[in-house]
């Protein structure tokens, strides 16, 4: 079954959601409320209206009830700025009650109806006493959620090893899965930090282009393996494989010389 849908994202984040339009036209950038799970939120059309196949949803379609006024709009900021502001009050009732957490972020659905409190731990924790502390502070219903070290760098911010602003915070990197055998792939260095966002975790970027080392990879002899060129054999010391050369080392009584050679122009047994 083909159905409706236009791609929206909360203020804090970085995935698109589909939700149904209800028949009506929504342009990008158009601010909408929206119904969910947790009760209605304010968020901002990314995508314009666009027919799917139903049974690529993993989850039920929920509806956009309207667009946002300009004074819903308005409220909506300063009750984000307000929850934010209430940030280091939070972190210090959350030392005080002895939590082993760190609380990263604090923020409001647009009506301040709820308060979400975003924070990182090393295992669980009972958090129920003190979410009831924070309710009868701050007057709202307080949901605490605890977040990995990716989603922890993407509220804080922060610069990656390549000086430019971290992945995770532009929303890249997410839904990906990074593993040690891409950084294989790529002849990196193994070494932790040399591998590791600021996050602790390996670095997103390892997945962007990593389809491409990994075909290259089948079609270029094993590094150690023998081959055979114009030259005669030699033994495969690096591929290059973004450039598709190969590397190959002479040896006899007398000497030793390694050359390069297109992929091309080595022949080797394939497996």
């Amino acid at each position: 079954m083909q159905i409706e849908v236009v791609g929206v994202k909360f203020r804090h984040g970085v995935h698109t959601y589909s939700f149904s339009p209800n028949g009506k036209n929504y342009k990008v950038g158009d601010r909408v409320v929206v119904e969910t799970d947790k009760g209605s939120d304010l968020v901002r059309v990314v995508e314009e209206k666009k027919t799917i196949d139903a049974s690529t949803l993993e989850e039920p379609l929920k509806n956009v009830i309207r667009l946002a006024s300009e004074e819903e709009i308005k409220k909506a900021e300063e009750n984000d700025e307000k929850a934010s502001s209430f940030l280091p009050e939070i972190r210090q009732m959350a030392k005080q009650s002895g939590l082993e957490m760190k609380i990263v972020a604090v923020e409001s659905n647009y009506d301040f109806s709820r308060m979400t409190v975003n924070f990182t731990a090393e295992g669980r924790v009972d958090f129920r006493a003190f979410a009831k502390k924070l309710a009868e502070r701050f007057k709202t219903r307080i949901e605490l959620r605890q977040i990995g070290p990716r989603d922890a760098v993407r509220y804080m911010g922060g610069l990656g090893i390549c000086g430019k602003e971290c992945c995770c915070a532009q929303g890249y990197g997410q839904s990906d899965h990074i593993s040690i055998k891409m950084a294989k792939n790529q002849n990196l260095s193994l070494n932790p930090s040399s591998i590791s966002g600021v996050c602790g975790k390996l670095l997103c970027c390892l997945a962007y282009e990593n389809q491409t080392y990994a075909d290259a990879l089948k079609s270029m002899p094993k590094v150690g393996s023998i081959v055979q060129t114009k030259d005669g054999k030699g033994k495969v010391m690096y591929n290059d494989l973004l450039n598709r050369k190969v590397s190959v080392k002479f040896e006899d009584e007398s000497m030793s010389e390694i050359k390069e050679y297109d992929e091309s122009e080595v022949k080797f047994e394939r497996k």
